[in-house]
């Protein structure tokens, strides 16, 4: 089911997408000039179906084929029946029904198999290795992703709180003040699960300051939770964190330009440029910042709120109308997923934004019916799954219901046997690499979340 293709020319949808079907001509262009691979039928191994708990605790990966099938509600497996294992399965359905499911029918279900999955990425243990910390959310349960990114864990807080998980929620975020304070003053590419700094060498990234004060302006929001003791608990213990955070975009966009330095950005490659995947990131920070004035105090509100209008019309000036990669013509540049990060419910919304995101769905489809992260990224035929269900929650977000509908079930549709969400779907609609994928999963969580939140 191919996202744009099979839907009827004659909604208003479509309409708006076909007036912007000559820019994906033009995409191709793009592709050829910088020279991008055309390797249609690439193929990347599953490298697991999903994962599953045994009855000590600890996270296991499941081969890819397994079709496992788990006690009801639960990450343990239903061929596990011994004393310690149902206990287990009994602790993961009462954290279940704690909080609250999403939608009806497949979609209500698919939001409890993300959550299960997610819960069982947080603060996972692996037999003879350190223990995990609390809150530690890793991006999958291979060795690659075995990290936690700053990125992939706001998503999952913000999941988790919108879901009534608010307590995991905060531990992610405590984890993220902890790990950064180990840092120093800026935000790495990622952190070590167990909490001891970083894996490697990898310059630090400036989305990640804004990716934490976005998940923090909904999870410590006032209406997060009933227990005001516990949110102002929260709110104390994480100040050091935000007020880091704020500071670190004030000092990045602190010139007359009001943009940020170039960054490595959610595609995770070295940029000498200023991408949109950076800039719309630092945008919504500083909006979050701004949202924020009951923990970190109302001057530095007020000036994050100040700097982010300065920024938003910097961004405009750079990047708009079309708001590409790197802000250049269509000849040179291609649109990029980050663009739904200038719009609900990660920006605000700015002006143009909306129909350069919708003008990004035809340039970015893939063969199976997914999008890629951009229209200059590999033309391999591979749909990713953290991009589509982005998109997903952009278009419930913007109340583009059919858009919306058709990303998740494409998403429903390409799980693995097991149930899991992959990272990478093939041309032929194979899943392939990491399953699950937590941002992903807190994605689809969010989107069906949207959906409910506008009918």
């Amino acid at each position: 089911m191919a996202t744009v293709r099979h839907l009827r020319t004659g909604d208003p949808l479509v309409a708006r997408v076909l007036r912007t079907l000559a820019v994906a001509v033009t995409g191709a262009l793009v592709v050829a000039l910088a020279g991008a691979p055309m390797r249609p039928t690439a193929r990347i191994d599953l490298y697991q179906d999903g994962v599953h708990v045994d009855g000590t605790g600890l996270l296991h990966e499941l081969p890819a084929g397994t079709a496992a099938v788990y006690h009801p509600g639960s990450r343990v497996l239903a061929t596990a029946d011994d004393e310690a294992s149902l206990a287990v399965a009994a602790e993961h359905r009462a954290w279940l029904a704690a909080g609250e499911t999403c939608g009806t029918g497949s979609d209500a279900e698919a939001v409890a198999q993300a959550l299960l999955d997610i819960h069982a990425l947080v603060g996972a243990q692996i037999e003879g290795r350190e223990p995990h910390a609390p809150g530690a959310v890793v991006a999958g349960w291979e060795d690659r992703w075995r990290y936690v990114w700053p990125r992939d864990a706001a998503f999952v807080a913000v999941a988790l709180a919108r879901t009534g998980h608010w307590t995991d929620a905060v531990e992610i975020l405590a984890f993220l003040a902890d790990a950064t304070t180990e840092h120093g003053d800026t935000f790495a590419a990622r952190y070590l699960p167990t909490g001891d700094g970083v894996p490697d060498a990898r310059a630090d990234q400036l989305d990640g300051a804004g990716w934490v004060l976005w998940a923090a302006a909904s999870v410590l929001a006032d209406d997060a939770t009933d227990d005001r003791i516990a949110l102002d608990d929260a709110r104390r213990h994480l100040r050091p964190l935000l007020d880091r955070a704020t500071g670190t975009l004030l000092a990045a966009t602190d010139d007359d330009g009001h943009l940020p330095p170039p960054s490595s950005d959610y595609w995770e490659r070295v940029e000498t440029d200023l991408t949109l995947g950076t800039a719309a990131v630092v945008l919504a920070g500083l909006e979050a910042a701004r949202e924020l004035a009951p923990v970190i105090g109302t001057r530095d509100a007020t000036a994050a709120g100040v700097r982010a209008d300065l920024v938003r019309e910097a961004v405009v000036d750079r990047f708009g109308p079309d708001f590409r990669r790197s802000g250049g013509s269509a000849f040179t540049d291609g649109r990029d997923a980050a663009t739904a990060f200038l719009l609900p419910p990660i920006g605000s919304g700015t002006e143009g934004a909306e129909d350069a995101w919708l003008a990004s769905v035809a340039d970015m489809s893939r063969v199976s019916g997914g999008v890629a992260p951009g229209a200059t990224w590999r033309h391999d035929g591979i749909s990713w799954t953290p991009e589509t269900t982005l998109y997903a929650l952009t278009a419930a977000s913007a109340g583009e219901e059919e858009l919306a509908r058709e990303l998740i079930d494409w998403t429903l549709e390409h799980r693995t046997a097991s149930g899991a969400i992959p990272e990478k779907v093939l041309a032929d609609g194979s899943p392939a690499a990491v399953a699950p994928l937590a941002w992903s999963a807190a994605n689809l969580v969010l989107a069906v979340c949207a959906l409910d939140d506008h009918p």
